[in-house]
């Protein structure tokens, strides 16, 4: 068994520990931007695979008090470096330091690496290393004068699905669009609308959740050419995942944007997707042609903050448009809308149920959240 680190953006770590927990991963608790959990190398695939929400999934090497280069040096070169690090292995070294008495990133970075150089060197009998085999990036953070050394699983970030080369202008990352969906109470079985959907993330996010396609399904990973780990955990989880994958239901999802580049871009990212043809739609419609007819609709949206000045009464007055179409649907539809606009509210004409704070990329927002009725059940 090891321990594990999955870090996530502020706000987002209850979701994740919930996705964690249904993966039915151990010793799942959460902090700040972090949840943790234990397992063995099947974990690890599988928290990489299916974890929608997570940035990265580190495994956790060792922690330790370090007040001085010296301590940091011993710590690091006692960890079991041999057992996980091929001879050709590359380890670049990542550093952090939040409050401690060792402040050097570029200092602490050096003497992490000299450290894994010379544990390695026992073990292979060389003093130099070529760095040519798979890759094995080092994280060590130091908060406090506490050292945590661990290595990241995942490689390239886990909000990089696939599917999206291009975005537009101001594009929300994979992850907290899952997020989004998941605080959310839509089901496949219910209509979803994006009004302002841009290249399409917040719907092409849903439609994997609706038909439980693993997110990660697209991509590898890491620790895919770890020798240690082997290639049987990961045809396993692969295998799980195509499995579990809905090749069935069709989707009720429309994505609309009054920006034909956007619809051009989010047509793309679905086709790039492989979920064409599931029931998932992107147009161009202006703001004041948005309409329905069906009840128990769900809306998720990330709509322009205005965060240049200039923009700001723009913004304002699209947002009391917007409200005019869309209070007399909350009736029945549930709504979530992100934004960091401190006068949303006032503008939409409708003080949410719930509200919750979420980061999009460095921006501080609010997640506004109006919670409809359930839809009623069929008659038996």
């Amino acid at each position: 068994m090891f321990d594990f680190d999955a870090t996530c953006a502020f706000g987002l770590e209850a979701v994740l520990g919930r996705e964690l927990k249904a993966l039915g991963l151990e010793d799942v608790r959460s902090d700040n931007g972090h949840v943790f959990f234990r397992g063995d190398y099947l974990a690890m695939a599988r928290a990489n695979l299916w974890a929608r929400t997570a940035d990265r999934v580190w495994l956790r090497l060792g922690s330790f008090r370090a007040t001085n280069f010296e301590e940091v040096f011993q710590g690091v070169k006692g960890l079991p470096w041999a057992e996980l690090l091929p001879e050709d292995a590359e380890f670049p070294v990542e550093g952090l330091s939040h409050g401690s008495q060792l402040s050097s990133v570029p200092a602490l970075q050096a003497v992490t690496k000299k450290a894994v150089v010379e544990a390695l060197a026992v073990r292979y009998g060389a003093q130099t290393f070529p760095e040519t085999g798979a890759r094995f990036p080092i994280r060590v953070a130091l908060s406090k004068d506490q050292a945590t050394i661990s290595l990241d699983t995942s490689g390239v970030g886990l909000h990089k699905r696939g599917y999206r080369l291009l975005t537009t202008e101001a594009p929300i990352r994979e992850t907290l669009a899952a997020g989004m969906m998941l605080l959310s109470y839509w089901d496949a079985g219910r209509l979803l609308v994006d009004p302002f959907c841009g290249s399409g993330t917040i719907l092409l996010e849903a439609a994997m959740i609706g038909l439980n396609r693993a997110p990660g399904w697209k991509r590898d990973f890491a620790a895919e050419h770890w020798p240690a780990v082997g290639t049987q955990v990961w045809l396993d989880a692969r295998q799980e995942a195509e499995d579990l994958f809905d090749r069935t239901t069709k989707l009720r999802i429309s994505g609309s944007d009054g920006d034909d580049q956007a619809i051009r871009l989010a047509n793309q990212n679905l086709e790039r997707s492989g979920l064409d043809g599931r029931g998932i739609t992107f147009r161009t419609r202006p703001l004041h042609q948005l309409a329905t007819n069906t009840e128990y609709g769900v809306l998720v949206t990330n709509p322009p903050y205005g965060e240049r000045l200039s923009d700001r009464h723009e913004v304002e007055r699209l947002y009391t448009e917007f409200g005019s179409i869309v209070v007399p649907w909350l009736q029945t539809w549930s709504a979530y809308v992100i934004t960091n606009h401190p006068e949303f509210v006032h503008c939409f004409g409708r003080t949410p149920d719930k509200r919750r704070k979420l980061y999009n990329g460095m921006i501080e927002c609010t997640l506004h959240q109006y919670l409809g009725p359930r839809p009623p059940r069929p008659a038996v």
